[in-house]
């Protein structure tokens, strides 16, 4: 609609200043020209908006200007509330400021749709976590945060997986991602990208230089990258099982997050499913359904689960003897 595309124009130049007319018609979906005639609308309507030419022109509010957070839909208010899990707040220290942020927002939603607003922070909960993790390392994520909003390099001492030692790095950070629980420092070493697990972090200390990132690459399009090839280095295994019916509640729980597709009938008694793992070592989990849980394929994991169980059952016959 109209009035919310002139709404969001006005919010965007708020927070960015001087922004140019093919970047709103690149991000509202329009054409450079329905921004111009956006500008017009707006400007005959009373608010202090003006466009700048040349090279590095474009359009603006009149300094001062502000306006309050109207204009709201119900679903927009609703979508406020539907927040991350809390643990990724107080991770950045920010559990009591986000409390704040949301009672100032909950007062400036129109009076009609905060009913379906404070519903929603109620009935709606997002936990990032899989079920049956361990317990994780606490993480100090304080200087890391410094170093990035500081623009700083930073010296780390670091523990990679499967080193007896740590080592010591100058990265070049770009951001922090939580990515299922777990927090990433995304940086570059050498003007190469690398992922460095927060919770493996042994020191960390600002360096008093400015950053030396790449020209042109920010933290969403490393991260992109990384991930893409983090996937198409992955390649997934894929597993078919059946299992017992009575068994369907802790199936769900033991492999949440693995199942693909459908859960389908297999004869009276039995339900038939796909699931996804990284290697055939994760698929040990599947031994504590027992013998309501068949692997059909492919063989390698029935060989890995029965060299598995026959271990465990050798550890118990020579206990009891």
């Amino acid at each position: 609609m109209k009035s919310d595309r002139l709404l969001s124009i006005i919010l965007l130049l708020q927070t960015r200043g001087l922004v140019q007319a093919a970047e709103l018609a690149e991000r509202l979906e329009v054409s450079v020209r329905t921004i111009y005639r956006d500008v017009e609308a707006l400007s005959t309507s009373g608010i202090p908006i003006y466009t700048e030419r040349g090279r590095h022109g474009g359009i603006a509010l009149l300094p001062g200007f502000r306006t309050d957070v109207t204009g709201l839909t119900e679903d927009e208010s609703r979508a406020l509330f539907v927040l991350t899990a809390r643990g990724t707040h107080a991770a950045l220290g920010l559990d009591a400021a986000l409390g704040s942020a949301l009672r100032k927002v909950m007062a400036a939603i129109p009076e009609p749709h905060r009913p379906a607003a404070e519903l929603t922070s109620r009935r709606i909960l997002v936990d990032p976590e899989r079920w049956m993790m361990r317990p994780r390392p606490a993480v100090d994520l304080d200087i890391l945060n410094a170093a990035v909003f500081n623009d700083r390099r930073l010296a780390l001492r670091y523990r990679r997986s499967g080193a007896v030692e740590p080592g010591d790095y100058v990265l070049d950070p770009y951001g922090l991602v939580v990515k299922a629980g777990v927090w990433y420092l995304v940086a570059d070493k050498s003007g190469s990208p690398r992922l460095f697990r927060a919770d493996r972090v042994v020191k960390a200390s600002i360096i008093d230089e400015p950053v030396r990132r790449r020209p042109g690459w920010e933290l969403a399009d490393v991260w992109k990258t990384m991930r893409y090839e983090a996937e198409q280095r992955r390649l997934p295994l894929l597993v078919t099982v059946r299992l017992r019916k009575d068994a369907l509640v802790r199936f769900q729980c033991v492999t949440s997050g693995r199942i693909i597709g459908e859960i389908a009938p297999e004869g009276e008694d039995w339900l038939r499913a796909e699931l996804v793992f990284d290697n055939t070592s994760e698929t040990g989990v599947l031994l504590g359904l027992g013998d309501q849980l068949e692997v059909l394929s492919p063989p390698a994991v029935r060989e890995e689960l029965a060299r598995v169980a026959a271990a465990v059952v050798g550890v118990y016959a020579v206990g009891a003897t």
